[in-house]
């Protein structure tokens, strides 16, 4: 499983070199977000927190891992999509795999995400248009 995102575009978060790990209220203190779902991500893979007893404690890694996957989120990738381009961290090619496929998929989403933005704005002018044709009939 990958250990790390050292490369700040990729996990741009603030570093916190002061805290050696992180407890999951900490974590969902600072990323807004349920136990549930830092319980969930470890479930799917995306994270793999340390474990003391009953209690998890959380790394660096896991800290940025998080960041990425609530930015993928945000985005609009699943969680599959996120995992894989986390997943490609350690391919051992200094991240250029990883770099390629996100950068393509998030290529692909611009396009994805710009040709809905035309089908909404086609939609609204659809819609202006037939509020226009029943308030004229209200005149008449």
């Amino acid at each position: 499983m990958p250990t790390a995102f050292p490369d700040e575009a990729l996990a741009p978060i603030e570093p916190r070199p002061e805290k050696d790990a992180f407890s999951i209220s900490d974590l969902c203190a600072e990323f807004a977000v349920t136990p549930r779902a830092l319980r969930f991500y470890e479930d799917e893979g995306l994270i793999a927190p340390e474990r003391r007893g009953t209690q998890r404690i959380y790394s660096h890694a896991d800290r940025a891992r998080i960041a990425w996957i609530l930015r993928g989120k945000r985005v609009g990738f699943s969680l599959a999509e996120i995992k894989e381009m986390i997943d490609l961290y350690d391919v051992g090619d200094g991240r250029q795999v990883q770099k390629q496929v996100t950068l393509e998929r998030c290529r692909d989403r611009i396009e994805l995400l710009e040709n809905q933005k035309r089908d909404i704005d086609a939609h609204i002018i659809e819609l202006q248009q037939f509020i226009q044709l029943l308030e004229g009939s209200d005149a008449h």
